[in-house]
């Protein structure tokens, strides 16, 4: 194939020699790329910004005028903006530590030579493609305050329970499910990651007496360190960025037909939505994504500036003589 269409080329171009055809055809195969990057990615992104200096409502064109930096600032004595930046941070600082440990330690447990291992990996990723709007209806029915699985089960030994997962710890609720349903993507890569490692470190420490643990804080966690990093920067921007679960609760929920989320999953993504498409501020909702854009940003450069202070690489600095 690849013959055939040097060859086509060269009759539609006889005056090219080989290296002009080469570059031609690499270019050839990049233009849909580049369309794709300039019409999907960078034409948007600049109407966006555009769109974040003005007072646009998504409808009227007539009463469209820039308002300068107004939206920016309107942002920062938002009490919706600093409610919501609140809830985010303290659900980043509840669901990625414990996903990241949780499917570490999976990973470790299924790197284990155990018969049947193929199929509790199989087990643990399954969540992983299950659609979101079906993992919300089914923990739903494990949540919900009343008739909840869940606290069925806790008033078999505390009977009259009916804790409010979707409404008073509905935090705690989105973890559950949020880790439900994204363990298994990243057990797949700390696994990757230890598959890696040369059996030959490991059964050089345990003819040494190495224990256990030793061997885990010693060889393991340095030698997976560039797989960590990549999931933390992975996690935080992925956490930053929830909108769908909170979305879908508030479908689910008993308010859903006003739209409107439990005030505990009142995320930063799930605000803006509401300030776009609920509110009709697009002007305002577009300054509140390139804000948070700016700061997660700032965010990914601080933990790549870090990664020299933890991540293992390989490479031995020399000492000065």
């Amino acid at each position: 194939m690849a013959a055939k269409n040097t060859l086509a080329l060269r009759r539609r171009h006889p005056g090219l020699n080989r290296a002009q055809r080469t570059n031609l055809t690499f270019y050839a195969f990049l233009t849909p790329w580049l369309l794709g990057l300039v019409f999907l990615v960078v034409i948007p992104l600049a109407i966006g910004l555009v769109t974040s200096f003005t007072n646009y409502d998504g409808l009227n064109w007539d009463s469209l005028k820039f308002v300068k930096f107004d939206n920016y600032t309107r942002a920062f004595t938002d009490p919706k903006v600093g409610f919501s930046l609140q809830r985010t941070l303290l659900w980043l600082a509840l669901n990625l530590p414990l996903w990241m440990i949780i499917s570490f330690g999976l990973a470790l447990l299924l790197n284990q030579n155990v018969k049947g291992k193929g199929f509790f990996r199989m087990l643990y990723y399954l969540p992983s493609v299950v659609p979101a709007a079906s993992a919300v209806m089914v923990w739903r029915t494990v949540l919900d305050k009343n008739t909840g699985l869940l606290n069925g089960f806790i008033s078999l030994y505390r009977p009259g329970t009916a804790i409010g997962w979707l409404s008073n710890y509905s935090l705690q609720g989105l973890t559950l499910i949020v880790l439900w349903a994204s363990l298994g993507a990243g057990m797949i890569i700390f696994l990757a990651g230890l598959q890696n490692i040369p059996d030959e470190l490991v059964e050089a420490a345990r003819i040494d007496g190495a224990s256990s643990w030793a061997i885990l804080k010693y060889i393991i966690l340095p030698l997976m360190t560039p797989v960590i990093f990549f999931q933390l920067v992975q996690g935080l921007i992925g956490t930053f960025q929830q909108i769908t679960y909170p979305l879908l609760l508030a479908v689910a929920s008993m308010t859903g037909a006003s739209g409107v989320a439990p005030r505990g999953i009142t995320l930063y993504m799930y605000n803006t939505f509401q300030e776009i498409f609920s509110n009709q501020r697009y002007g305002y909702g577009t300054a509140l994504l390139w804000l948070f854009f700016i700061g997660i940003v700032i965010l990914t450069v601080f933990v790549f500036w870090s990664q020299k202070f933890w991540v293992y690489t390989g490479e031995v600095e020399e000492e000065d003589r």
